[in-house]
């Protein structure tokens, strides 16, 4: 048997699941009630509201992936030079509450907030919630180990050699590592990038349960439009912000794509 007919039951899952239901939401915001028209669409586009909200949402997921990005790399770094062991055992740490369903995961946030935090510290139920900065710390503790687990990977096989060499040659500690670690990790940190960004910049399950109905992001304006149902033209609405946020992901995911393919045509090191 050749080897790419192993291809095919990839190929035929991407045609069912992806394909198809991207022609579904192109198929619902031009046709409104059976009829081919634009003017939905175009009401969308045309609503200055939705597009602060997009805003919103990409300043949310560009700060959740900083964040994410200034926490996990010192993580990842010092992961990266323990004992395998020790390191295999605190990683599992990390990636524990991933084992648990997402939903879950935010269901324990929103009490925490909501209730227990308040509650210990003297304060009104939910005064914690429905903000900014609660949605955000969050959104940081789901996608946290998208972030440490690629650049722990890109770390951990780094070649010593070149630490030692670089020693050798005089640098210090600092020196090495802005010199030698940090270009050798930026593979590790775009895959960290995109794994955080993307999801962050759809999340609609943090800002639902953790937004308390006061904060809400551009996957919240997708269900919303969705969930109206006083009409076919609510999913010419829906599948207008669908479109919109995909091409969002597509133009980051190719930004990604280009820095790392720059990085690796360009030369490792400083």
């Amino acid at each position: 048997m050749k080897r790419k007919y192993f291809a095919y039951p990839y190929i035929l899952w991407m045609v069912l699941f992806i394909a198809v239901p991207m022609l579904f939401i192109l198929y619902y915001a031009v046709n409104v009630n059976g009829e081919w028209t634009l003017t939905k669409a175009w009401a969308t586009l045309s609503d200055a509201g939705r597009w602060r909200i997009l805003w919103l949402s990409v300043k949310m997921a560009f700060e959740t992936t900083l964040i994410c990005l200034v926490l996990g790399y010192p993580i990842a770094y010092i992961l990266s030079n323990m004992n395998k062991t020790v390191a295999g055992f605190l990683s599992v740490l990390f990636f524990v509450p991933m084992w648990m369903n997402f939903v879950l995961r935010t269901y324990a946030w929103q009490a925490i907030l909501e209730y227990f935090l308040p509650n210990l510290l003297g304060m009104k139920n939910g005064t914690l919630t429905g903000t900014e900065a609660s949605v955000l710390m969050v959104l940081v503790y789901n996608f946290i180990p998208f972030m440490i687990m690629p650049l722990y990977n890109t770390l951990s096989k780094l070649d010593k050699s070149l630490l030692e060499a670089a020693r050798d040659l005089g640098a210090n500690s600092l020196i090495t590592f802005v010199r030698v670690v940090l270009p050798l990790s930026v593979p590790g940190i775009v895959s960290g990038i995109t794994m955080v960004f993307i999801p962050a910049i759809t999340a609609f399950t943090v800002p639902a349960l953790i937004g308390n109905g006061k904060y809400h992001l551009y996957g919240n304006e997708i269900e919303l439009a969705f969930k109206t149902l006083s009409g076919q033209g609510d999913f010419a609405v829906g599948s207008t912000l669908s479109l919109i946020l995909l091409l969002c992901v597509l133009i980051s995911t190719l930004i990604m794509n280009h820095v790392d393919k720059d990085q690796q045509q360009g030369g490792q090191m400083w």
